[in-house]
């Protein structure tokens, strides 16, 4: 009896007082909270979770791909000057209601210089961002909120150059934390297809993005997963319909969702232990369902 007992406990308190995920999404621009639209959707509509999200800049280099707004926003925005000037409060107000679609309580912009595009993170780090206005920021966002996930754009050398700066910062940040450390992961998106990334290791220039000891994307969420009527509903739709509202910058309806899977791997700065914790957690959202 006594044994029964403690098994019931056991199960209650994981799966019934366990408290809910927190997790802070780190990003450089307005719509690359994309990248894991399907896993945010699940993880504050199925799990009762709490997603916050970091944006560093407000993406005004975009305006070359702004020629279809112009007419929704009766602005020249693909003109430079003019994208520049507008496209700050434009984007905010699109990462708004896509945030607002996929279940994200809150955004937290630091307003950083989004200048061009770049595959150099050094120039960023050293010339253009407030890098330790940014790392102050965030300590005090994630010792306040004590998030239990960081996710950030997985830095492969063909990254824009803001988005593996936004990671560095990131995982660098979390490395100066003396405890309650949250787990960062990147994030990438394949398809079924996929042979392009296999394995990474890291950049070589910054050792703080290791994954030697997980050179392989170590979780995932399946965006073709079917639900509902007949099953003719995926998540495919949930990133497509969050894609819908960053119409400031067209070309994102081209690639920001072809992809099947959003992958997660888990950096080398995360305690070996903790894995198990993120085997579970994604295996609760791997099982979660939307409920009617």
């Amino acid at each position: 009896m006594k044994r029964i007992v403690i098994i019931l406990c056991l199960w209650l308190l994981q799966n019934v007082w366990a408290q809910p995920p927190k997790v802070l999404v780190v990003n450089a621009h307005p719509d690359d909270e994309s990248g894991c639209a399907a896993t945010i959707y699940k993880i504050t509509h199925e799990l009762g979770g709490v997603v916050d999200l970091v944006v560093i800049t407000n993406g005004e280099a975009g305006y070359k791909y702004s020629l279809l707004a112009e007419n929704i926003y009766k602005q020249p925005l693909t003109r430079e000057a003019i994208g520049r000037k507008y496209l700050p409060r434009i984007r905010k107000k699109e990462l708004r209601a896509g945030c607002n679609w996929v279940g994200i309580r809150d955004i937290i912009h630091f307003n950083q210089l989004d200048t061009h595009y770049t595959l150099d993170a050094d120039t960023v780090l050293t010339a253009v961002w407030d890098v330790e206005n940014i790392r102050k920021k965030l300590i005090k966002r994630i010792q306040k909120e004590q998030y239990d996930y960081l996710f950030c754009l997985l830095p492969t050398e063909e990254t824009h150059g803001h988005h593996k700066a936004a990671t560095i910062l990131a995982l660098e940040t979390v490395q100066m934390l003396p405890q309650n450390r949250p787990i960062v992961l990147g994030v990438s998106v394949s398809g079924k297809e996929d042979t392009l990334i296999k394995t990474f290791k890291g950049l070589e220039k910054y050792t703080i993005t290791s994954l030697r000891k997980n050179p392989t994307s170590s979780f995932q969420v399946d965006r073709t997963t079917s639900f509902g009527y007949k099953n003719r509903l995926n998540y495919q739709i949930v990133v497509n319909w969050l894609i819908a509202e960053h119409k400031s910058q067209g070309t994102m309806q081209t690639y920001m969702n072809q992809g099947d899977f959003e992958n997660f791997w888990y950096f080398d700065l995360n305690t070996p232990e903790r894995k198990k914790k993120t085997a579970d957690f994604f295996d609760k959202l791997s099982r979660a369902t939307l409920v009617k």
